[in-house]
């Protein structure tokens, strides 16, 4: 048994994002899908173009159930409705409308197919492209979301390729793969500011991708043709800061303020190189300034105090908190982030007040994860685990998050006995707590106990027979151990939890995967090739790879690898597909 559960069996987790400086200060648009039902009205399709031509007896029908679909709400029947009518007609009014009745549907896979049918009928509109780049975002395909972005600068559309480049690196994003894009493209790139933006967006992803000579050469051309870009400045500071170079990052972010007083972000960076270089009242004098020119922002003030516990100034982030704990409505991540101050600071049980008083909300979790954790690095797991279990008793509606908490921190100490023991204690207690049957299902699956796993989740499935992650967890894994007798029912527990959550992609996934176990590699593709569209992971990747051998389409299984193994660092499965099958290497 593999000894990471894969992607599709794993419960949703959230995590800590650091906040994005640069972008609350400097204002800039963050990128994201087409968001075409921001604004719902009595009727969403009232938006919608008309159909005025070109209809007979038969296409009427079917648009005017469409029609009365989206008028009764049923807004993925109406968005199925238009897509079919446009393989009748092949009008981009219609895929239109399946877009925007889709974009109400909370059906991602199907919004992506009618956008995708949208730009097929209309190459040259701008809206459909905007919306699969948008797409892209939401789901993390930064290579699919960039190669739409510059589609739509060739076509004349709005630039600003720096600002999406550091949206995507502050979501961790690949810039080899971006690169790759962006380097053959810069050629034909529009003159002047568009070409200026686009180096810079070049010069970011080679900072990042390590190649900063390369970086270097790029922004020092950029210095002599455009030396009153404030962009410019911006990233010779963060190049400068790469390399160790305080002093130079210093005095790119001075030129930067030279060039654009008012923003921000330079006073940030100066801010930042005098930290680094041991100015801490030198960078309390610009944040100072700052704050006073932002009077009342909360999200400023916790951001830059997360810069100075971030460089060890832990002394000034408490000041920059303090004042937040008098306001009647503390922000919970002040208390998260004074917790963190008083911990670096050696004051245990002062972290541990500050801690207990973040509010159930996005820093809930981490708060509780912090104070465990740091009671266990002071020897004291006794005091973290009576902790966390009145921390369950306080806050009920965390009870399974926080059972987790403590049986992964049992783990972590290698007490994996006495994490089973809270498991099977705390279901003594609740036995009918679906999350911790689906925990412990999976901990079976882990130690190849599939009787186990089938047993608790049969009964997450008796109590909530529309539980669908529950439901293709336990199809997924009756397909993937391949037992033929039980592949009819494993594809009928993944059909049912499809039609609960069809554009879940680790679902549509599973499809594919159970109808290559049954034989079926044609009807796998669709689903496979859609599943990876919408999640690119190495598992995805790794089962269309084979369907695509397996169907004898050895170019495109091949292409499909060499994009997997430049793209994934660990790829597991696919280090298994290579050698089952060594014939796939080029």
């Amino acid at each position: 048994m593999p000894a990471a559960l894969p992607s599709r069996l794993r419960p949703f987790t959230t995590r800590l994002a650091p906040l994005a400086l640069a972008v609350l200060l400097a204002g800039c648009q963050t990128l994201s899908a087409v968001d075409m039902a921001s604004e719902r009205q009595d009727d969403p399709m009232d938006g919608a173009p008309p159909i005025t031509q070109g209809l007979d007896a038969e296409g009427l029908a079917a648009l005017l159930t469409a029609e009365l679909a989206g008028q009764r709400g049923d807004y993925r029947r109406a968005a199925l409705g238009y897509l079919e009518a446009t393989e009748r007609y092949a009008t981009p009014t219609l895929a239109e409308r399946a877009a925007l009745a889709a974009s109400f549907s909370n059906d991602s896979e199907l919004l992506a197919q009618a956008a995708d049918r949208w730009q097929t009928l209309a190459p040259g509109a701008e809206a459909p492209s905007r919306l699969l780049a948008g797409l892209a975002v939401q789901r993390g395909d930064w290579p699919e979301a960039l190669g739409q972005r510059l589609t739509l600068i060739e076509r004349g559309g709005e630039s600003d390729l720096t600002a999406f480049i550091e949206a995507a690196l502050a979501e961790n994003a690949d810039p080899a793969s971006l690169l790759a894009l962006l380097r053959p493209w810069l050629p034909q790139a529009p003159r002047g500011a568009a070409r200026q933006d686009a180096e810079l967006a070049t010069a970011l992803l080679e900072v990042s991708a390590g190649d900063t000579v390369a970086a270097e050469r790029r922004l020092s051309r950029l210095s002599d043709s455009a030396p009153a870009l404030p962009a410019l400045w911006l990233t010779r500071s963060r190049l400068a800061q790469e390399r160790g170079d305080h002093r130079g990052a210093r005095d790119a972010a001075r030129r930067g303020l030279a060039v654009s007083p008012d923003d921000a972000r330079f006073i940030l960076m100066l801010a930042q190189s005098e930290l680094r270089l041991g100015n801490v009242v030198a960078a309390e004098t610009s944040t100072d300034a700052l704050l006073e020119n932002h009077a009342g922002n909360h999200e400023l003030r916790l951001a830059l105090a997360r810069l100075y516990l971030e460089e060890h100034a832990t002394e000034a982030a408490r000041r920059l908190l303090l004042p937040l704990v008098d306001d009647a409505d503390t922000p919970p991540l002040a208390f998260l982030l004074l917790g963190a101050t008083a911990e670096a600071e050696g004051e245990i049980d002062n972290a541990l007040l500050y801690y207990r008083q973040v509010a159930p909300g996005p820093e809930f979790l981490p708060a509780r994860l912090r104070a465990a954790e740091m009671l266990i690095k002071d020897e004291r797991l006794l005091d973290a685990r009576a902790f966390l279990r009145i921390e369950r008793l306080r806050h009920e509606t965390h009870f399974a998050d926080l059972v987790t908490l403590e049986i992964e921190l049992l783990e972590r100490a290698g007490l994996v006995d006495e994490a089973n023991a809270l498991l099977d204690r705390e279901l003594d207690r609740t036995p009918n707590d679906e999350p911790l049957l689906y925990l412990r299902a999976m901990r079976a699956w882990e130690t190849g106990d599939l009787e186990a796993m089938e047993r608790d989740l049969g009964r997450v499935i008796e109590r909530n027979p529309d539980n669908a992650m529950a439901l293709n967890a336990l199809g997924y894994t009756l397909a993937d151990l391949n037992i033929s007798e039980r592949l009819d029912e494993a594809r009928e527990m993944i059909e049912r939890a499809h039609e609960l959550d069809p554009g879940n992609p680790a679902i549509l996934d599973s499809l594919g995967w159970v109808h290559f176990r049954l034989g079926e590699p044609e009807r796998a593709l669709p689903w496979l090739t859609r599943a990876y569209a919408l999640m690119p992971d190495q598992e995805v990747a790794a089962h269309l790879i084979e369907v695509l051998w397996a169907l004898e389409r050895r170019v495109e299984a091949r292409e499909r690898l060499t994009e997997a193994l430049e793209r994934f660092d660990e790829r597991p499965l696919i280090d298994a597909l290579l050698r089952r099958i060594p014939e796939l290497l080029p």
